[in-house]
């Protein structure tokens, strides 16, 4: 590492969270840990539209974090944004002033994804038991359940309740009665019932909490004299009937000391976790300070020290699905070597550029498992929507569109949906993945002869070793037919 010191920003629906570290013998120190509760949440309207007082507050908590961020170089830096940012429907406009204010790249992560970072975070920051955990965090748009044993997830869930959604839901005038609680109950029971048979047969040996709504119960619960560590359902029935006895927001607030943001959806987390624990008999929970901001720490560390989840995620598809993995290889030599003449010239000399094309050379062919007719549109659907651990949404876009356009047309405006920083970069590492996939059409074990290739923005030449296109005459005529197809995207392609 050119420095010791990472980072990481959770965008989350109810709060910011920044956390800066040092990496000492192995080991993660905490610099600094910065929260904000912006209730992004709350700025979505009727439309999933985030509104612009609710993008001002966000981007003014960005600003001050951005001051932090300044000296820390961008492969030790992480952003992700959650649920609110997985709903808003113009969260791309959102993202760009982002983006533009921090200085870095803000990746959106899927549920599934939130959930496996979360426990990487509560793995790290409890101690070490035997047996099965249940960990859960309560966000402000979703709530993360997940079952795990030391640090690998077995089980995700990610459900869409959470304080902000519930307490907008159900007590948005900040009037509690027994009513609403009841008619909060079932939501929470609702979004419960597809997990709740596989979680209590699974089962665990501890349950722990890990959020802002979660401690914030913890305090009161403690402060009352009803639980001296953790939380219990016993302590949380008794929270129950005191929030009726205050019967709102405002006496809430006065009664436990609670900020006026947190006392705003202090009875929606209540009702998520007060439900969740009567659902799946959790009698006793203990609480964490990690969560999701340490999890992406944990997860950055491991990309530094080159153990990317993502290379296990892209094996274990490999796996799974049968691909042949001889081809894959081959593909996948053959791209990154004609990467590596290019890198330069076209402005691809960035380490993930070569990642993200080495993950499509390995699984340009996952379309086959449905259907070899259009198997390349097949496996762009695939990658764009399955949960694949440690990528980012903008991450499996990027994959879908190398994958779709591996072979047959190629449109010049093939990846204009794709990032703006990606359009053009996308474009051209497609191009080298198609090339590879031509010259490993037969699949061959003869390794390939030595290959130049030279890039001068839309023209690329191709060097054989004399006398070898006329030895592979199939090899020269699928090169003829990609030649066609890259003239129409305004790439030309010679060859001899």
């Amino acid at each position: 590492m050119s420095s010791d010191v990472v980072a990481a920003i959770d965008l989350g629906s109810n709060s910011f969270h920044m956390i800066v570290a040092r990496i000492a013998n192995d080991h993660v120190q905490v610099l600094d840990r910065i929260r904000e509760m912006v209730q992004l949440a709350a700025g979505l309207d009727a439309r999933n539209r985030l509104a612009e007082d609710a993008q001002r507050r966000a981007l003014d908590c960005l600003a001050r974090f951005g001051q932090r961020l300044r000296h820390i170089p961008p492969e030790q830096l992480r952003i992700v944004g959650t649920n609110t940012l997985r709903q808003a429907r113009n969260s791309a406009e959102f993202l760009s002033r982002a983006e533009e204010v921090l200085g870095h790249h803000v990746e959106i992560i899927s549920g599934q994804e939130e959930a496996r970072l979360i426990y990487l975070g509560v793995a790290h920051s409890v101690a070490d038991t035997p047996g099965q955990r249940l960990v859960v965090d309560i966000g402000g748009g979703s709530t993360e359940c997940i079952i795990g044993e030391k640090f690998e997830p077995l089980r995700l869930a990610s459900l869409r309740m959470g304080c902000v959604s519930v307490s907008r839901a159900c007590f948005d005038d900040g009037r509690i009665t027994e009513t609403r609680l009841r008619e909060a109950e079932l939501i929470v029971q609702l979004r419960m019932e597809p997990v709740r048979e596989e979680y209590l047969e699974r089962g665990w040996e501890r349950a722990t909490g890990a959020s802002g709504s979660i401690k914030a119960i913890q305090d009161v619960v403690a402060r009352e004299g009803w639980c001296r560590e953790g939380i219990t359902l016993e302590a949380l029935r008794r929270l129950r009937t005191a929030l009726l006895e205050a019967g709102n927001t405002g006496a809430i607030a006065a009664r436990w000391q609670l900020e006026p943001a947190r006392a705003r959806v202090f009875t929606g987390g209540f009702v998520v976790l007060h439900g969740l624990c009567e659902v799946l008999n959790v009698e006793r929970m203990e609480v964490s300070d990690g969560a999701l901001r340490e999890g992406v720490i944990y997860d950055l560390l491991g990309r530094i020290r080159h153990e990317d989840v993502r290379d296990r995620s892209i094996a274990a598809v490999t796996s799974r699905y049968g691909l042949d993995e001889a081809q894959a290889e081959r593909v996948s030599a053959t791209a990154l070597e004609l990467l590596g003449q290019v890198r330069e010239g076209w402005r691809l000399a960035t380490d993930d550029r070569g990642r993200i094309l080495e993950w499509a050379a390995r699984l340009y062919e996952i379309g086959l498992l449905l259907s070899h007719n259009d198997y390349h549109k097949h496996g762009a659907y695939i990658l764009e929507h399955a949960d694949l651990p440690g990528f980012s949404r903008d991450d499996q876009m990027v994959l879908a569109a190398l994958v779709r356009r591996h072979r047959r047309s190629f449109p010049a405006d093939a990846f204009v949906h794709l990032p703006r920083e990606w359009t053009q970069p996308a474009r051209r590492l497609c191009v080298l993945l198609r090339l590879a996939v031509v010259l490993h059409r037969g699949r061959s074990r003869q390794p390939m002869p030595p290959l130049t290739l030279v890039a001068n923005q839309q023209r690329l030449e191709l060097r054989f070793p004399a006398g070898w296109l006329e030895e592979h005459p199939l090899t020269r005529a699928d090169l003829e037919a990609e030649a066609r197809y890259l003239r129409k995207a305004g790439v030309r392609l010679e060859f001899g």
